[in-house]
């Protein structure tokens, strides 16, 4: 027989009342030797900042700003991942040139416009993430020339899932180097000139 279980007692909600969300603690400063998961964005611990690619470009930025990021998983109805797109996207070049081929206003182009598409896509390995110190992931990320490097984990099948992210702009703050926003190159150079001070 079941026992008699009483009521939990009932509080009026507080006006502004927020919610829970995850949130991933992650050193405020680390060394080139500390472990890579350090400074690694974990999208089990922090939800993903995502975008569908038939949204506006200029949504995407909004998101962005809002959130503090400067990469979207573009992703569809299904939430698999169909690219990403980032800052450089928005801001750079490329919008531009869509917008004198097709004859169209900027505010109309859409992120499947501007993003990088999966099939372009690299990624690194979180079994070897694991392994990796930061200083391995700063080689890496100067050495294809990115801002970001996206970490992948596989499953029991071989399937990838999306884990995490390393962004230059975070790892240098958290190594406690002031850098410019700009191109890849004089970012890790400011990033080493720094660090050998």
């Amino acid at each position: 027989m079941l026992r008699q279980y009483p009521s939990l007692p009932s509080i009026p909600l507080q006006l502004g009342a927020g919610y829970a969300q995850p949130s991933q603690t992650i050193p405020e400063r680390v060394s080139l030797d500390d472990p890579a998961l350090h400074v690694m964005t974990d999208f089990r611990l922090v939800s993903a900042v995502v975008i569908l690619p038939g949204d506006m470009m200029s949504e995407a930025h909004r998101r962005m700003i809002r959130r503090g990021v400067r990469l979207l998983l573009v992703v569809d109805q299904d939430r698999k991942v169909l690219g990403i797109i980032t800052a450089t996207d928005i801001l750079g070049e490329k919008p531009m040139q869509l917008v004198a081929q097709r004859g169209i206003r900027r505010e109309e182009l859409l992120v499947r416009d501007v993003m990088t598409r999966q099939e372009h896509l690299e990624a690194l390995s979180l079994e070897d993430v694991r392994s990796a110190k930061v200083g391995h992931i700063v080689a890496t990320l100067r050495k294809a020339g990115r801002q970001h490097a996206i970490v992948v984990e596989r499953d029991a099948n071989g399937r990838h899932t999306v884990r995490g992210l390393f962004s230059a702009t975070h790892i240098a703050r958290q190594l406690g180097v002031l850098i410019q926003t700009g191109e890849i190159a004089r970012t890790f150079s400011e990033i080493e000139a720094q660090l050998a001070h």
